[in-house]
């Protein structure tokens, strides 16, 4: 896999330090810049157990995390790729301090967005499809599906009606990887980003209130719609 060239872009890194699933301390004032940080960063997830994202997937996060780190509390990136299919592990959580990777799992996509693969994307209520783009996560609350967390879509007209729409982080038994391998698929949600129960609970404390998320999909309306760049993703 090949980047265009130029389309490295410089992130912040944040100087801080905290453990493993434990409460990150807030990104402090002063953020040091590093040239072609992506790659780097990149490379460094690599000596991490789980495979890090791609590396232009990768790249968009870390775009979104450089322009909105001043509305963060975290300084953690949490990535989807929705490119990839329901079977494979297809969320991170990111330490962007210790530049390793905390957590990497399975995630369920709505169920009118496709079965195996999410292929269609919604901001529509009743919609039933995933949304994608960059979303701050807001409070944790009990809810239906248990320790559950909201979501507040940051691109209007792509994500916006996250709130409005109950678009959440929640557990679910069809998000099992067990589910996946007797049925060939995950389960499909209404549109909330599902994760396995015996993950929701820490993966919610870890990233709430605070923190960036950036869910990815193939799909070219949205590249050209964000206002975070200008430029589609090379051919994978």
């Amino acid at each position: 896999m090949t980047l265009a060239t130029g389309f490295l872009l410089p992130i912040f890194w944040v100087l801080s330090s905290f453990g493993f699933l434990g409460n990150p301390s807030p990104a402090p004032n002063h953020l040091t810049s590093l040239p072609n940080s992506s790659t780097l960063l990149w490379n460094q997830l690599t000596k991490s157990e789980s495979l890090p994202p791609s590396l232009p997937v990768l790249e968009l996060a870390l775009n979104g995390y450089t322009l909105l780190q001043g509305k963060l509390k975290k300084p953690l990136l949490t990535v989807i790729d929705y490119s990839l299919p329901s079977t494979q592990k297809r969320l991170w959580i990111i330490d962007l301090a210790q530049q390793k990777i905390l957590l990497h799992t399975v995630v369920a996509h709505g169920r009118n967005s496709g079965a195996l693969l999410a292929e269609k994307f919604s901001n529509r209520p009743e919609s039933y499809q995933s949304s994608l783009g960059f979303f701050q996560t807001g409070e944790a609350y009990q809810g239906k599906h248990g320790y559950s967390l909201r979501l507040d879509g940051l691109e209007v007209g792509i994500n916006d009606q996250a709130r409005a729409r109950a678009i959440v982080i929640h557990g679910a038994d069809y998000a099992k990887e067990t589910v996946a391998a007797t049925a060939g698929r995950l389960g499909r949600s209404l549109g909330c980003p599902a994760v396995p129960p015996d993950l929701s609970t820490p993966l919610i404390k870890l990233i709430k209130e605070g923190s960036l998320l950036f869910i990815y999909g193939k799909d070219p309306n949205y590249l050209r719609m964000s206002k975070f760049w200008s430029q589609p993703l090379p051919a994978q």
